[in-house]
């Protein structure tokens, strides 16, 4: 682990604690990590805003404009729109939360942490949001009147999506399992 790299021995012989901490590379370092996990979380909630709000606005004004559209599509459109509302609500709460976080080294760790939980709640509830969205698009397909295997073929598109975003989730608690750990050995010691 990284924090392990940034510990020297200390002379064990002389009854001194065996580790001493760089704190300036720690600072750094948790710093970095920061600055990444909030360049992440910026462009996944830019991402999921405008991915869904364009896909719903798009969505919408196609079944508005086409003679006979199903109701699914009114309603995956409205799903969209909502969800890209919600994003964008949650995103404004997380950046007016992130002024009570000092500049400390504490502070700066705690933010870290702050902020790759936001990510890992991020990206479960986008993950559990594939499932309206895949039953929607299924119904709306199977209702208008699509064969059969197309909508087959969604299935497994939507497993696959299932199966990619679990993968992008663990990364994200694995980030946020390396920032607690840290937090718990400079808490210890």
């Amino acid at each position: 682990m990284e924090f392990d790299e940034l510990q020297k021995i200390w002379d064990s012989q002389n009854q001194r604690p065996m580790y001493m901490i760089n704190e300036d590379a720690l600072h750094n370092r948790i710093h970095t990590k920061k600055a990444k996990a909030s360049h992440i979380t910026n462009a996944s909630e830019w991402l999921l805003i405008g991915v869904n709000a364009g896909a719903g606005g798009l969505l919408l004004g196609l079944t508005v404009s086409k003679v006979g559209s199903t109701v699914f599509m009114y309603l995956l459109a409205g799903w969209m729109l909502i969800t890209a509302l919600a994003v964008l609500v949650s995103r404004i709460r997380r950046l007016q939360r992130e002024n009570r976080f000092d500049r400390s080294l504490v502070g700066e760790l705690d933010h870290a942490i702050a902020m790759t939980t936001y990510q890992v709640r991020l990206s479960q509830l986008m993950r559990w949001n594939n499932l309206p969205i895949a039953l929607l698009v299924i119904a709306g397909l199977l209702e208008g009147g699509k064969p059969l295997w197309f909508a087959f073929a969604l299935v497994l598109f939507f497993i696959l999506v299932n199966f990619a975003s679990g993968w992008e989730h663990r990364f994200y608690q694995s980030r946020k399992l390396e920032l607690e750990t840290l937090q718990r050995k400079l808490q210890q010691g």
